[in-house]
């Protein structure tokens, strides 16, 4: 799927294993039988070009990527102990990134005002207090 995303377009089996080949030795059959497998389980598509495929991610990188975490969350018997051991594994990059995130998916419709105090709204965070 890296190779996939990669190029962000469709891709052929011989693209693929060309530029696997810079790295390793590996069998056009493999590549063919790999692609192939992505296909049959929904995660890319493909349409018909001469004698060959040409392949294409249904989905992005990011979009999968979402998809794993709320699998793995789903499947937790209790999801708020499930997110806080995920967010006490973040880094403070990665912790800024979920702020951002959460900025972007409330919109600024759903903010709280700028005069309001933490004492006032205690469940909202400030930008000086690092949540």
């Amino acid at each position: 799927m890296t190779r996939v995303w990669k190029w962000n377009r469709p891709v052929t089996v011989r693209e693929v294993l060309e530029d696997l080949q810079q790295e390793r030795s590996i069998a056009y059959t493999t590549v063919m039988t790999v692609l192939d497998n992505l296909h049959q389980k929904g995660w890319v598509r493909r349409e018909s070009e001469g004698r060959a495929y040409r392949y294409e991610a249904v989905s992005t990188r990011p979009a999968y990527a979402a998809a794993l975490m709320n699998d793995a969350w789903a499947q937790s018997d209790n999801p708020a102990a499930a997110l806080v051991a995920f967010f006490g594994m973040m880094s403070d990059e990665q912790r800024q990134a979920l702020s951002d995130a959460v900025r972007i998916v409330q919109g600024p419709e759903t903010s709280e005002p700028a005069t309001a105090s933490p004492r006032e709204n205690p469940g909202s965070a400030t930008e000086d207090d690092g949540r």
